[in-house]
This record gives C-alpha cells, sequence and structure tokens, in this order.
C-alpha cells in the first residue's frame, strides 16, 4: 500500500501500522504534513471550498446531514490548488492512482459521520483509501462487521494520513462520533481510486 511499507513501525509516534492481516491493512501517519503547511491548506479549503449541506432519510424521516461535504476529480482544470498540492504529497506516499477527492467539514463536536464503509460499487477494487486530516484532532472508530467485533480508535490528528486497504471496507467500519467536549473545526480530504461510470458524491 505504501511505498516502503515494510518499514513501518508499530509503534511510537512515527508512522505505524495498526491492522494487517486477511482483513485489510491500516496504516496511520502522524505529521505526514508539516505543522505551519496543514493550517495554510486548512484555511485555504475552509474558505475557497464550496461546501454543500444536504439532508438524508433516516428512521422514516429527513434529517440533516451533519456535516458539511464538497467532492472534486482531481483532473478538474478547476481544482483547489490546495487540494491539487494535497493529491501530488499523498501520491508520493501511497501506491495508488488517485482520480477523485472527497472533503467533510466538520464544524464542531456535532458534526460527525455514521459508522459506514465505502459504496464499493463506486471504487475501483484493490486500490486504498488515504485519509488527509487538517484543522482540529478527531477522534475515528474503526469496528469489525463481524465477530469478535474488534475495534480501533485512532485520534486523527492535523496532517495525518490514514490509510485503509479496499479490504478493509468488506470487514470494517469507520466513522467519526459526535463527542461531548468542545472541538474546533476539522476538514477531511478522502482520496480514492473511483471508477470512471460513478458519480462523484
Amino acid at each position: 500500500m505504501f511505498h516502503a511499507m515494510a518499514q513501518l513501525p508499530l509503534f511510537g509516534t512515527g508512522p505505524r501500522t495498526l491492522l494487517d492481516d486477511a482483513s485489510g491493512r491500516i496504516d496511520y501517519i502522524p505529521g505526514f504534513l508539516a505543522p505551519d503547511e496543514a493550517r495554510d491548506w486548512f484555511e485555504r479549503l475552509r474558505a475557497g471550498v464550496r461546501w454543500q449541506s444536504g439532508r438524508r432519510r433516516m428512521y422514516e424521516r429527513e434529517v440533516d446531514v451533519p456535516r458539511l461535504v464538497a467532492s472534486h476529480l482531481l483532473d478538474d482544470p478547476h481544482l483547489p490548488a490546495p487540494l491539487a498540492e494535497a493529491a501530488a504529497r499523498v501520491r508520493t506516499a501511497v501506491d495508488a492512482p488517485f482520480n477523485a477527492v472527497g472533503l467533510n467539514l466538520y464544524r464542531d463536536a456535532q458534526d460527525s459521520v455514521a459508522p459506514h464503509n465505502d459504496r464499493l460499487a463506486h471504487i475501483a477494487e484493490g486500490h486504498p483509501i488515504a485519509l488527509l486530516s487538517l484543522g482540529d484532532t478527531r477522534r475515528m472508530t474503526v469496528r469489525a462487521k463481524l465477530p469478535p467485533r474488534r475495534v480501533l480508535h485512532v485520534d486523527l490528528e492535523p496532517g495525518s494520513l490514514f490509510v485503509m486497504s479496499y479490504a478493509t471496507q468488506l470487514h470494517y467500519d469507520h466513522g467519526i462520533p459526535k463527542q461531548h467536549t468542545p472541538v474546533g473545526p476539522r476538514i477531511s480530504l478522502a482520496f480514492r481510486v473511483r471508477r470512471r461510470e460513478a458519480a462523484t458524491d
């Protein structure tokens, strides 16, 4: 998944492998971006992206999606500069031909995303998904779909890169829960290899 991935240590403050077995692989790189660069990209994207709110059906009623979203194909000639820069940086670390990025803006502690796996009909089989975090730290929960229900809790720090193999989408759900303590805004950039016939989301 990563270039030279065998060199990743299991523990410590540097890059580490959180999962690596028949159910998939998850790698986490804190400090993938320098702090100043992460702050700069966060501010430029928060101000420059056309964020959208949404509605969804839940429990037989429509509710607001608890975050703002946006998406881009990476060959878009109008791609915001920070996204082009981020894509180039991620491609240097992850061995995948990423062609799309989905963005989430979590405005405060009440914004969240429910446990889910990526839509398999929309992504190319065999390629990983890379999540670049900007802004405040938020906790991601990764939970196995079947018993024994292994659970990973990962604090996604600003400037960090979190990479899930394609296989993890078959065996695990991931989400960002609401939290009880105040927290500032966070932007997540999810780089994917999308099937060209699938619409962006």
